[in-house]
C-alpha cells in the first residue's frame, strides 16, 4: 500500500515537472494576450476611429464634420484602400488625423502564419508612410480577430493593437439616431468604432460630437489616448499605467 502511494506521488511530481518545462504551461498559467480596448485615465479624453476598406464616398464629409467640431480621429486603412484612394489618404493626414493600418488585404489574421502577418502589416504600413511621411504606430485587426501570434508580431513591428469599447454598429445600417444613442454612452478612455462609408455615419456625427463634448470630453487620436510605455493591459482589455512601487 505504501509503495503504491509513493509511486503515485512520484508520477504526480513527474507530471508537474513536464508541465513546468514542456508544452502544458499554457494550461497552468493564463498567457492569453489582449489588445487595447479602453484606457484607464483621469483625463477627459476619448477617441473615435473609422475603419476604411470598401469605399470612400463619405470620407470627405466625415472630415468636414470633424473640422467643424474640432475633432481629431484615427482612421484605420486597409492597404488596398490606400492603393485605390491615395489622394484621400493624403487629405486625412493633411487635416491632422492619425492613420493606422487595418492590414493589407483584410484577412482573418489569426489564421495566417507569422510571416504572412508580418507581410500584411509591413506592406500596408509602408504604403501609408510613403504617402503621409508619418510612421504608423496603431493597428486594428480585421473583424477584431486576433491571437497571441498576431499581437506579438504587431508589437515587434512597433504597432499597438487596438480594439474598441464602444461599437457604433453603423455597419448594420441602423439610423443616425440609433448610432448616436449607442456612441454617446462613451466615457473617458473609451475607443469608439465607426466606419468611413456606413449608411448614416455622417448624419450621426454632429449629435455624437455635441453630446460628448457637452459632457466635457475631448476627442484625440488613439495614439494620444493610449500609454506608449510602462503599462499593463488587463484581461478585459483595459490599459492601465503601471504605478510606481
Amino acid at each position: 500500500m505504501k509503495k503504491s502511494i509513493v509511486a503515485t506521488a512520484i508520477c504526480l511530481v513527474a507530471v508537474l515537472i513536464v508541465c513546468a518545462v514542456g508544452g502544458y504551461t499554457s494550461v497552468l498559467a493564463d498567457k492569453r494576450k489582449v489588445p487595447i480596448y479602453k484606457v484607464a485615465t483621469d483625463s477627459n479624453r476619448v477617441s473615435i476611429s473609422f475603419d476604411a476598406a470598401w469605399g470612400a464616398d463619405k470620407t470627405l464629409q466625415i472630415l468636414d464634420v470633424c473640422d467643424q467640431y474640432n475633432v481629431k480621429a484615427t482612421f484605420f486603412l486597409v492597404g488596398f484602400w490606400v492603393d485605390k484612394f491615395p489622394e484621400m489618404v493624403e487629405e486625412i493626414a493633411r487635416r491632422g488625423h492619425e492613420i493606422g493600418t487595418h492590414s493589407q488585404t483584410h484577412p482573418q489574421m489569426s489564421k495566417l502564419s507569422a510571416q504572412q502577418v508580418s507581410n500584411e502589416l509591413s506592406t500596408s504600413c509602408s504604403k501609408i508612410s510613403a504617402i503621409t511621411g508619418n510612421t504608423v504606430t496603431v493597428f486594428r485587426a480585421p473583424f477584431g480577430d486576433y491571437n497571441n501570434q498576431l499581437l506579438e508580431v504587431a508589437s515587434g513591428l512597433g504597432l499597438y493593437t487596438i480594439q474598441w469599447s464602444i461599437d457604433s454598429l453603423d455597419w448594420k445600417g441602423i439610423s443616425a439616431q440609433q448610432i448616436a444613442e449607442r456612441v454617446t454612452k462613451a466615457t473617458r478612455g473609451d475607443i469608439i468604432l465607426c466606419h468611413n462609408n456606413s449608411d448614416h455615419i455622417v448624419q450621426a456625427l454632429p449629435a455624437i460630437f455635441t453630446a460628448l463634448q457637452g459632457k466635457g470630453l475631448t476627442f484625440v487620436p488613439i495614439g494620444q489616448l493610449i500609454y506608449k510605455t510602462d503599462y499593463t493591459v488587463d484581461h478585459t482589455g483595459v490599459q492601465h499605467p503601471n504605478l510606481p512601487t
